[in-house]
C-alpha cells in the first residue's frame, strides 16, 4: 500500500487507469482484505471475498469522493489528485479552477469527474446485496451511503471550490439510521441520483454521460417512481 502511495509522491495522476491505481493502493487493498476476512470467518459467502472487482469499486467510490470534495483543501496543501486527464481539457493548471473567472469551467469538469466515481455504483450494490451479516452490512453500508449523499452535494456545486462542501450533521445521523438493509440503502441511491438529475444543467459538457449513469443505476433494481 505504501509502496504503491510512492509511486505518486512526484507525479500527477494523469490517466484514469492511474487514477484507479492510485485510489487503489489508498483504499481497496484494505477493503479487499477486509472482504477476504469476512468471507474466512463464514460471516459472509466465499463470494464476497472472492469478487476482487466489487470489492474495488466500493472503496475507489470512496476514495474518489474524498478527492473530488477535498479539490480546495488539497490545493492549500500543495496536492493534486485530480485526474488530469479531465481537468487540463478545461484549464492549463488545475489551481485555476480556484479563480472567479474560471468558476463555470471548474464545474463542469467537478461534474465530469463526479460521473465517473457513478460508475462504480453498480459495483456497490452488487456488493451490498450480498451481505447477511448485520453488522457487516452495516459497517459497509453507512460510509457508501454518506458518500453517494456528499457527491449529490458536490455535484454541480461551486462551493466545492470556495470551500468544504460537507452534508448536515442530522442528514449524516439520518443515513446512518436508515442504512441498515438493501430496499433502504438502494432507496437512498435513488434520492440522490434524482437530485443530481434534476440538477443536471443542460449545457454540461458530460450532461449526456450523466443520463446515461443514472438510467444504468435506475434498472438495477431500484424503487420505481409512482
Amino acid at each position: 500500500m505504501g509502496f504503491g502511495m510512492a509511486e505518486f509522491l512526484d507525479k500527477h495522476v494523469t490517466s484514469e487507469e492511474e487514477w484507479d491505481k492510485y485510489c487503489h493502493y489508498v483504499a481497496p487493498l484494505v477493503g479487499i482484505g477486509l472482504s477476504r476476512l469476512f468471507s474466512a470467518s463464514e460471516l459472509e459467502d466465499p463470494l464476497v471475498g472472492e469478487d476482487i472487482e466489487c470489492a474495488n469499486s466500493m472503496d475507489l467510490f470512496l476514495q474518489k469522493t474524498n478527492i473530488i470534495r477535498n479539490y480546495l483543501e488539497d490545493q492549500q496543501e500543495g496536492r493534486e489528485f485530480w485526474l488530469q486527464e479531465v481537468w487540463s481539457k478545461y484549464v492549463k493548471k488545475l489551481g485555476d479552477f480556484a479563480k472567479l473567472e474560471n468558476i463555470d469551467l471548474a464545474v463542469q469538469c467537478l461534474n465530469e469527474l463526479i460521473i465517473n466515481a457513478l460508475h462504480h455504483i453498480p459495483d456497490v450494490i452488487t456488493y451490498l446485496s450480498r451481505l447477511r451479516n448485520q453488522s457487516v452490512f452495516n459497517f459497509c453500508a453507512i460510509p457508501q451511503v454518506m458518500a453517494i449523499a456528499t457527491l449529490a452535494a458536490c455535484y454541480n456545486n461551486q462551493q466545492v471550490f470556495k470551500g468544504v462542501v460537507n452534508i448536515r450533521k442530522g442528514q449524516a445521523v439520518t443515513l446512518m439510521m436508515d442504512a441498515t438493509n438493501m430496499p433502504a440503502v438502494k432507496a437512498v441511491i435513488y434520492q440522490y441520483m434524482e437530485e443530481i438529475y434534476h440538477r443536471m444543467p443542460n449545457s454540461d459538457s458530460s450532461s449526456n454521460k450523466t443520463r446515461q449513469i443514472i438510467s444504468t443505476i435506475r434498472t438495477q433494481n431500484l424503487p420505481s417512481v409512482s
